[in-house]
């Protein structure tokens, strides 16, 4: 019987090594890697109504629990302001970074933590939301906008300057 000298096991312990964690980061990751349904059949989670009077939800960040990347742009900070001021149009909203995937139930959910200003889609659903409110739009038709991906439009550099 022959022994595997000390440079092959320590090779063959580095690959398995290697081979593990490729494993584990491949898994880990597949599920933000997968298709975001690109059929457009599948809605992500949202409430169907306002919350209950009453209800306790989670209060929206301000812009000053903001720093560093998360306030780096104008458009950061003050979707923040916005969320304040429609947190029932938010909750009645769907989001399409599917943020759902991780426990948020809402538009306004990402709104209640950072994630909000480090994501694109949820900033331009907000602005979109806000727009849309703004113009009178009740909160089931700013969802049906949003359903039909018309929130991609917005212009997150000139949306800082929206009121």
């Amino acid at each position: 019987m022959t022994s595997i000298p000390k440079f092959e096991r320590k090779l063959i312990r580095r690959l398995g090594s290697l081979t593990l964690l490729l494993f584990v980061t491949l898994t880990m990751t597949s599920l933000w890697a997968a298709p975001q349904e690109e059929d457009g059949t599948t809605i992500p989670a949202y409430n169907a109504g306002p919350p209950a009077k009453g209800a306790k939800l989670p209060p929206i960040l301000t812009k000053d629990q903001l720093w560093g990347s998360d306030a780096q742009y104008p458009y950061q900070a003050h979707a923040y302001e916005l969320a304040a001021k429609i947190p029932a149009v938010l909750h009645q909203q769907p989001c399409y970074c599917y943020c759902d995937r991780m426990g948020h139930n809402s538009l306004r959910s990402c709104y209640e933590n950072t994630h909000g200003a480090r994501c694109a889609t949820c900033l331009k659903e907000l602005y979109y939301s806000y727009q849309q409110n703004k113009a009178g739009k009740t909160a089931t038709q700013i969802r049906a906008g949003i359903i039909r991906g018309e929130w991609k439009q917005i212009d997150l550099n000139a949306a800082a300057t929206m009121n």
